[in-house]
Parts: structure tokens; C-alpha cells; sequence
């Protein structure tokens, strides 16, 4: 993460402005220690440029996430040139050294990069360490005019620094892969969360979309029937009223039970739609196959003959296939009494067969060249699809429509639907 790939808030950087104020002011505080200490000796470099480096040093730390590896390099050739000069001041240089090794692991997002700069600093760090080692033995063992052994106290001594410097600068690397790596991690599992969150979304619109899809499949199949047998029948009361009133009488008794089981089962429908979901799982089969056959009274009723044939030995059905089979056939005689002619006869064929299950329904009368376009084409493909079946819906070459749909019946679905 550098200043291209995420950028910095105020927080961050008054953080950067104060830690790099600390830095300059512990360091101001450990030169006059050292200088009073005089942890140099006789080489020791005047004060005044130690207070010249805390500038080099500290300044750079306050854009430090800006640019991670410019200020590494630069607070790494300061900490070099100052050991060198003797400049005393030694802490605050090792403090600030390890945080910018550390930004640069932390915070660039060109990871080959980082691992290039980070490895050319501790390399140029290990061999000027190597150098001044070397060095320092020689004069060491010139002054005592004695070769040092193989564990003399100097040597002992470079050793430790080694093992010193050696933990720093991978605990510097370590600890920047580190937060990198957490970093990642962070920001994966916030998109994973906003991805989440937007399927959520999704998701609920899909169900409330689906929710409206099935409640105007409802309506559509409870009123349009029971308006059109009502509307049938109506009309034949009035027209045999004057000469027949018994008939007329009957008629629109029949009109008077189709209105009561019209409102029966929207009164159910808005039941199950203020009902919790296992409520309606439980409660939203209010019709079954044997139904049908108050369906073909119906339509023998409102003027239109129809036959209904059982064929095959009767099996277990889902209740939810048994709604939707029951739903095809209403809306077929419906559409047969709308659209088939005065003259039109139906039949209705319910086929129990080794695989499935198949409902056909035939009306004669007028040919029509294609389907009427509406909600009722539309339901009844739909409630095809939901069992799992297919659907044909095609008018006849003598005349009329068919309406055939089949449906396959596994025997765990079928052994659920008994249980329902």
C-alpha cells in the first residue's frame, strides 16, 4: 500500500508529522547524552552536526507512507555517513532505520521493489559492518601489539553486534511482510464483505420479485376463473329468466357458489401471504388433483361439456405439483370458455404413467393461430417449469387447443408429497 494504491487520511498523516517530531526530539536528547558521555572518544564529531543529521533523519519519516522506499534509502544514507563522521548519536538512528525498513515492507505495493530496496540496504549495511570489523581488529590488535585470538573480548564483542544487527534487520523485515500480509487480508475481506452485501441485496430483490411473480399468478388463476364461469353463467340466467324461472333460479345459485369460493381462496391467498414461511409451506396447498373434477363441473355448468378420465393406477403427488397441475387445468377451461365458441366441448385427461404424471386438456371449437398473449400462457409454463415438467400448448388441426403438460414423479419427491 503506497500513496498510488491507497490514500493516506489526516489521521495518518499527523501520526507520520508526530512520529517523525518524537524521533528529532529523542534524538536531540540522546546526541547531548552521547556528547556528554563521549561514547566516541577523541573522534568524537561536534554537536552541532549531530543536530544537522536529526534533521536528515527525522524529517523524512513525517511522508514516510508517501514514499516508503525514497525515505529509506535517504534515512540509511544518513545513519551511514553519521557513523562514519563519529557523529554521537546512535539510538534515535537505529529507531528510525528499523521504521523505515519497515514502512517500505508495510506500505509499497510494488512488492518486488520493496524486496529489492529492503535487501540492497541490509546488504550495503552487513558489508560496511563487515568492513569496520575488519577494521577496528586490525587497529585493536596494533594498539595491545598482540593478534587477537579466536575468541579474544573484540571479537567476542563483533560477534554479538553481528547477532545484534542480524535480528534487527530481519525483525524489520518480518514485521513489514507482516503487516503487509494483514493488510491484504483486511481489505480482501472487506470486498468480500461488500460482494456479500450486494448479493444480499440481490438476493432480496430476486425473492420480492419472485414473491410478486407468484401472487399475480394467484390472483390471475382464482379470479379469471371464477369471473369468467360467473360471467357465463350470469348471462345465461338472463337470458332464460322470462321462460324458465327455475332454471334461472339454479343458475345463479351456481353464480353464488362460484362468488363464495372466489373469495374463499383470496382469503386464503392473503392468509398465507401475512403467515411466516413455515406457516405458508404448510398451509399454501389448498387444492389437489381431485379437485379437478369440481373444475369440470364448472364448466359443465357454465355451458361448456366436458369429460374427466383418470387413467393409470392413482400414485403419490407432491402437493406443490398437484397445485400447479390443478392451476393448468383451470386456467385451459377457462381459456375454452373464453375463446372456444358456443359449440365447444373439453376433456380433461389425468395419466398416471411409470415415470411421472400427465394432464391433458382438449376443447374443441374455434382454431386459433396462436396463443393469446397475457398472464395465463405465461402461469401456466411457469407452474410447467416449477414442478420440474414441460408444457405444450398448441391449437388442433381440427380445431380447438391442447393443452398437454407432464411431470416426472421420483419416488422420494412423490413418498414427501404423501407424508405433506
Amino acid at each position: 500500500m503506497s500513496a498510488s494504491f491507497r490514500a493516506l487520511t489526516a489521521s495518518q498523516r499527523r501520526s507520520d508529522a508526530l512520529l517523525a517530531a518524537v524521533v528529532f526530539v529523542a534524538g536531540v536528547i540522546s546526541a547531548a547524552l552521547s556528547a556528554v558521555s563521549e561514547i566516541y572518544g577523541d573522534e568524537q564529531a561536534p554537536l552541532w552536526q549531530a543536530l544537522v543529521y536529526l534533521v536528515f533523519l527525522a524529517a523524512p519519516l513525517a511522508v514516510r507512507r508517501i514514499w516508503p522506499a525514497q525515505v529509506a534509502i535517504i534515512v540509511s544514507l544518513a545513519y551511514f555517513v553519521a557513523v562514519t563522521l563519529r557523529v554521537p548519536e546512535l539510538y534515535a538512528g537505529n529507531v528510525a532505520m528499523f521504521i523505515a525498513l519497515y514502512t517500505v515492507g508495510a506500505w509499497m505495493a510494488n512488492r518486488r521493489a520493496a524486496m529489492i530496496v529492503r535487501a540492497a540496504i541490509i546488504a550495503g549495511m552487513f558489508i560496511w559492518l563487515m568492513i569496520t570489523m575488519y577494521r577496528d581488529a586490525i587497529d585493536t590488535a596494533r594498539e595491545e601489539d598482540i593478534i587477537a585470538g579466536a575468541m579474544s573480548p573484540y571479537l567476542a564483542f563483533m560477534m554479538l553486534q553481528l547477532l545484534v544487527n542480524v535480528l534487527y534487520f530481519g525483525g524489520a523485515y518480518y514485521f513489514g511482510e507482516h503487516a503487509w500480509r494483514a493488510a491484504m487480508q483486511r481489505q480482501a475481506l472487506e470486498r468480500r464483505t461488500v460482494d456479500l452485501e450486494r448479493e444480499r441485496e440481490v438476493t432480496a430483490a430476486q425473492a420480492v420479485a419472485l414473491d410478486r411473480v407468484h401472487i399475480a399468478r394467484e390472483l390471475h388463476d382464482v379470479v379469471a376463473h371464477h369471473v369468467s364461469v360467473m360471467g357465463v353463467q350470469a348471462g345465461a340466467a338472463r337470458m332464460v329468466v322470462d321462460q324458465d324461472a327455475g332454471t334461472a333460479k339454479e343458475i345463479l345459485a351456481d353464480v353464488e357458489d362460484s362468488a363464495r369460493e372466489a373469495i374463499s381462496e383470496l382469503r386464503h391467498l392473503l392468509e398465507t401471504l401475512r403467515s411466516s414461511d413455515a406457516e405458508a409451506d404448510d398451509t399454501a396447498s389448498t387444492v389437489t388433483l381431485a379437485d379437478i373434477a369440481q373444475l369440470v363441473e364448472a364448466s359443465n355448468s357454465a355451458g361448456v361439456p366436458t369429460e374427466f378420465t383418470v387413467i393409470g393406477e392413482q400414485r403419490p403427488v407432491p402437493s406443490v405439483t398437484q397445485v400447479n397441475l390443478y392451476r393448468i387445468a383451470q386456467e385451459s377451461l377457462t381459456n375454452a370458455r373464453r375463446h372456444a365458441g358456443p359449440e365447444a366441448t373439453a376433456d380433461v385427461r389425468l395419466r398416471y404413467l411409470d415415470e411421472g404424471i400427465e394432464l391433458e386438456i382438449v376443447n374443441t371449437g374455434r382454431t386459433a393461430l396462436a396463443p393469446r398473449p397475457g398472464m395465463g400462457q405465461l402461469g401456466m409454463r411457469e407452474r410447467a417449469l416449477a414442478s420440474g415438467g414441460t408444457i405444450e400448448s398448441a391449437p388442433r388441426e381440427r380445431g380447438g387447443w391442447r393443452v398437454r403438460v407432464r411431470v416426472p414423479l421420483s419416488a422420494p419427491a412423490a413418498l414427501a408429497g404423501a407424508t405433506a
